[in-house]
């Protein structure tokens, strides 16, 4: 006789995510593992006096979602109370962030920074009316003289201060920023207050040390909204020395110490993938060389829960600051640059090649970050070097972003085992804004969904929260409809990609990234039990709709994490 199962879940379309997508209605779970998938009566034998058995209701069992980019303690500094919410539709104008920065002000002692996060030009009134008119310290100084204020963008790649922060900091007019940062100056030489890429550091090394406490509870806040999201896994992408100094400090090496505590305690309540990050923006090989040797990575208590599994570099920046490395100019002028170490583009190829090559030799999985065309092809060409001198294979090298990903970087992508991890979230968010920046044929392509898969690139899909949220729903109906948030208009329609292939980035695919999918990402008997269970049809569902389906339960290694479903 088989032993009883502790959950069986009946009545409902289980989607395997297996080779062939094969959607089941029963599933059955023991000792944290899938024991059953099957039809109809199929787990039945495995009932017995002490089986939970879940009634789906007609609605939808999938594997737990693995979001694949999500900066975890970032995403819960940038929401209140620690942080100032400056998202759309929280805040429509420079006015109303100047206003919940006058009541923060008030509400705080004198000298205690005002951090927010989250703000869009491309959102806010002023700026949409005037494309000339940039949020300045001015804005900010009206309303807290007393108080130094941070406020970093949706990006994470541009910060907007005022007068007291940049006094602080020691900024002034003479301040040299780092290469390939930005101090924006007005007509007499002096800040205004906007701070881009790297230069960010010259305000944020002025911030007070987050503790351990504040850190811990930053991830127990992200924690609790990915369970109630259905989302059981998520690559922190970029934690180590290069991090104290973006996003707050939240990506430093502390924090990944906060997690090690969180996991002894048993309050990590999913499985969490790490990249190191040796150093930030606007280093040199030398430096990030001499850092990743340097770092110390203790053994986890438990790896199915918390691993690190490779490095993260910087190559540029974003497109909305005209920071990513594009063969074609943006509209207005310039291309963008490497934002590493190096004179003139041959030296920064080589920078990034020299980095490439050192976390490659040291046996790393390597995640870059890098948007523009141009970037991109540069990064693919190191990763197909390296690779060529130095074999490795199974090394899953990814680019991180890839929004302008050439089908000459596609075909080498596919051709050599490595993958792409895209950011449908924030194409529904910036869709309308990138035209302003790249025209409006370029702005479609970004993130070529259709082309990639068509390609045959393993491609995972991560919200890159707090810059988007983390809901991979919406993320879902991006895909299939690549509708903008703004003003609904399709951008590149022949990026769509099918449901099937949709849920794939956020399960499978993801899984493959993590060195994982031979034990999580598809619902085989055998593997974990992560399950994410939404009320209502997903395969027959408008994906109009999707975003608004309810998920009822998440099951995190056979537990219930979060339950609406048998309340």
């Amino acid at each position: 006789m088989p032993a009883c199962a502790d959950l069986v879940f009946v009545n409902g379309s289980v989607l395997t995510v297996d080779a062939e997508f094969t959607v089941a209605s029963e599933l059955a779970v023991t000792g944290g593992r899938i024991t059953a998938v099957g039809g109809p009566g199929e787990t039945s034998a495995l009932v017995g006096p002490d089986t939970q058995v879940i009634d789906l209701k007609g609605g939808t069992l999938l594997p737990g979602i693995n979001d694949s980019h999500l900066h975890g303690c970032a995403f819960g500094m940038s929401s209140p109370p620690l942080a100032l919410d400056l998202r759309f539709p929280a805040v429509r104008s420079i006015a109303d962030i100047a206003e919940a920065v006058r009541a923060a002000a008030e509400a705080a002692p004198d000298g205690q920074w005002i951090i927010g996060i989250g703000w869009d030009s491309g959102y806010l009134a002023e700026c949409e009316a005037d494309p000339s008119r940039l949020p300045s310290r001015h804005d900010l100084d009206a309303v807290s003289p007393r108080h130094p204020v941070l406020l970093q963008d949706f990006s994470g790649h541009a910060s907007w201060v005022n007068s007291a922060a940049l006094a602080l900091a020691g900024v002034s007019g003479r301040t040299v920023p780092p290469p390939g940062g930005a101090i924006v100056t007005d007509e007499s030489g002096e800040p205004t207050g906007l701070l881009r890429e790297g230069a960010q550091a010259c305000v944020q090394q002025a911030l007070p040390p987050l503790t351990p406490e504040i850190r811990a509870a930053a991830i127990r806040s992200t924690l609790a909204k990915l369970r109630a999201l259905g989302i059981t896994s998520y690559t922190e992408p970029g934690l180590g020395p290069g991090g104290g100094q973006i996003m707050g400090g939240a990506l430093s090496q502390e924090t990944l110490e906060v997690y090690r505590r969180l996991l002894a305690d048993g309050e990590l309540t999913a499985r969490v993938s790490v990249l190191l990050l040796p150093t930030g923006l606007s280093s040199t090989a030398r430096e990030f060389a001499r850092a990743l040797d340097r770092i110390e990575v203790p053994a986890s208590e438990d790896s199915r829960r918390l691993n690190v599994i490779g490095v993260k570099i910087f190559a540029d920046g974003i497109p909305p600051n005209k920071t990513a490395w594009m063969h074609e100019a943006y509209l207005g002028g310039g291309c963008g640059a490497l934002c590493v170490g190096g004179e003139t583009d041959e030296e920064r190829i080589a920078e990034i090649g020299e980095m490439v090559r050192h976390a490659h030799l040291a046996g790393h999985q390597l995640g870059v970050h890098v948007t523009g065309d141009r970037g991109i092809d540069t990064v693919v060409d190191a990763f197909v070097s390296v690779n060529a001198k130095h074999p490795r294979p199974d090394a899953r090298h990814y680019v991180i972003h890839g929004d302008f990903l050439t089908p000459r970087s596609m075909a080498r992508l596919a051709e050599h085992g490595f993958g792409v991890n895209m950011n449908p979230n924030i194409k529904w968010t910036v869709a309308d804004l990138e035209e302003g920046f790249v025209g409006p044929e370029r702005a479609a392509y970004e993130w070529p969904y259709r082309d990639a898969v068509d390609a045959g690139i393993t491609v995972a899909s991560g919200s890159d929260a707090p810059v988007a949220f983390p809901d991979w729903r919406q993320g879902i109906a991006t895909m299939l409809l690549r509708e903008s948030k703004a003003s609904g208009r399709v951008s590149g329609p022949e990026q769509c990609i099918t449901l099937a292939e949709a849920v794939r980035t956020y399960t499978i695919n993801a899984a493959w990234q993590d060195f994982a999918d031979s034990w999580k990402g598809s619902l085989e008997v055998g593997k974990v039990a992560d399950l994410c269970g939404l009320s209502g049809d997903l395969l027959t569902a408008d994906p109009h709709d999707i975003p608004d389906l309810p998920v009822v339960l998440t099951v995190l290694d056979g537990e219930i994490v979060h339950d609406l479903l048998t309340e």
